[in-house]
């Protein structure tokens, strides 16, 4: 096992590996800017070093000045959280150049799950069903038509380097197709450094569901089931659960053969997530590849009480999975809400100073935070603040777990989207698990109670 490792992120996701590695008896470093000098990862991390000042791309972003850190500190293994550098190939070969272990992939299957539209084709080739659509796309006004004709309208532009619904535009018609090509492009360029975009078939009223796997050296691959995550605006998802209230044991079992089929095929290692969108016939069909740890992990750990991040580190170390597909059992049901420091009416970011937090507990409640009262929540990072995490024997009992939880959860100071999480988990088709991604699309915003 490692003798230390050093957590790459920061916010509630770098707790959560601290957590692992106390329980694991590995020691930390933590990596922080001079914005985060007073955050929670820093102080229960056993060793910390500030990285620079906080614009990412100067902090967290900053390649040089986090191997430094980790040759200082003499580590043996970086771990990346998600976000930031956690599907950078460029990172996990820096690291592995330096002889350091990167705890996920290797850079290969990063590159090229990186890439959407490489993913598309690896995964069509490996078996998996995708949605009709293009490989990456020219300049050429007269074939960027001719492309969006052979795939149909409604179409959505995607970025190649793509993520958390950056790069992404929906076209309905032809004469909106360059406009929304070059606005696409732009974010793409913005959000990734990369322009490339390709085109899919847009599927409305489709689900998102994805699955986890596990996969180590020997060969050896699992899926963990799936999670639900299609209660999403602007393509970044507020509310995931496990198991999905569409998927039958059937479907289950055969689209987990599948996906263990294709990540076999492609000799990937460690964690990842599959996406996939079904329509409203039940075909689904391969979208992306995730090659890190998910935000929504949490409702997995729940379900089938597994850590994935100790199995993450596991792997990392050489060790064998420490179960088979067999031994993997899905037991009652999880859902998490994202508790973001926006407006719960316009999801506009809110930054400012927490001023009082109270985080709730009772049986089935798990909360993933980095959030104390005083705590400053700059405009620099991602607005999440917390994720709140309820279990119960069925769907009913952990929703009603869920509506409980955010009535006591207290966070003052700043605005937050608990006022939405309790207006969708009170709203009567998603108790009775009929949504789908346009969802919030018609959702009345205007009844949802707006304060702080």
């Amino acid at each position: 096992m490692f003798k230390k490792i050093l957590v790459a992120n920061r916010g509630e996701i770098a707790l959560r590996i601290i957590c692992a590695c106390k329980e694991l008896q590995i020691p930390t470093v933590a990596i922080y800017s001079e914005a985060d000098r007073n955050s929670l990862h820093v102080r229960f991390a056993d060793q910390a070093i500030c990285i620079g000042p906080a614009p990412s791309l100067e902090s967290y972003l900053n390649i040089p000045s986090i191997i430094s850190a980790a040759e200082i500190t003499d580590v043996e293994a970086i771990h990346p959280g998600y976000g930031y550098l956690a599907e950078n190939p460029d990172f996990a070969e820096v690291c592995e150049t330096c002889g350091i272990k990167f705890i996920g992939p290797d850079p290969s299957s990063i590159s090229l799950m990186a890439n959407k539209a490489m993913a598309r084709e690896a995964m069509a080739k490996a078996g998996l069903p995708i949605i009709p659509g293009t490989g990456i796309l020219g300049e050429s006004i007269s074939k960027l038509h001719k492309a969006a004709t052979s795939v149909g309208f409604p179409l959505i532009i995607k970025a190649s380097a793509g993520g958390g619904g950056r790069g992404m535009q929906i076209v309905e018609k032809p004469e909106q197709l360059e406009e929304r090509i070059l606005t696409a492009k732009s974010e793409a360029k913005h959000a990734f450094g990369n322009s490339d975009v390709y085109l899919e078939r847009y599927i409305s009223c489709s689900r998102h569901i994805e699955f986890q796997i596990l996969a180590d050296q020997y060969g050896s691959v699992i899926h963990l089931g799936e999670r639900e995550c299609s209660i999403q605006r602007r393509h970044q998802k507020l509310i995931e659960e496990a198991p999905s209230p569409l998927l039958t044991a059937d479907i289950r079992h055969a689209l987990g053969e599948l996906l263990i089929r294709a990540v076999s095929s492609i000799n990937y290692l460690n964690a990842g997530t599959i996406e996939f969108l079904f329509d409203d016939q039940n075909n689904y069909y391969f979208i992306e590849m995730n090659t890190r740890v998910q935000v929504e992990h949490p409702v997995t750990e729940k379900v089938t009480g597994i850590d994935l991040i100790k199995e993450q580190i596991r792997i990392a170390a050489g060790k064998k999975l420490s179960l088979q597909q067999q031994d993997v059992q899905i037991l009652g049901h999880s859902l998490e809400c994202r508790i973001n420091a926006e407006s719960p009416t316009t999801l506009r970011p809110s930054p400012g100073t927490i001023t009082a937090y109270h985080a709730p507990g009772g049986p089935g409640i798990r909360v993933d935070s980095m959030a104390y009262a005083g705590m400053p929540v700059t405009p620099y990072y991602d607005s999440l603040v917390a994720k709140l995490i309820s279990y119960g024997e069925n769907r009913k009992e952990s929703m009603r777990r869920m509506e409980r939880a955010l009535d006591m959860f207290v966070i003052e100071g700043i605005e937050t989207t608990i006022p939405l999480h309790k207006k969708i988990i009170q709203n009567s088709d998603f108790q009775a698990g009929h949504f789908s991604t346009d969802f919030l699309e018609t959702f009345d915003f205007d009844s949802v109670e707006n304060k702080i």
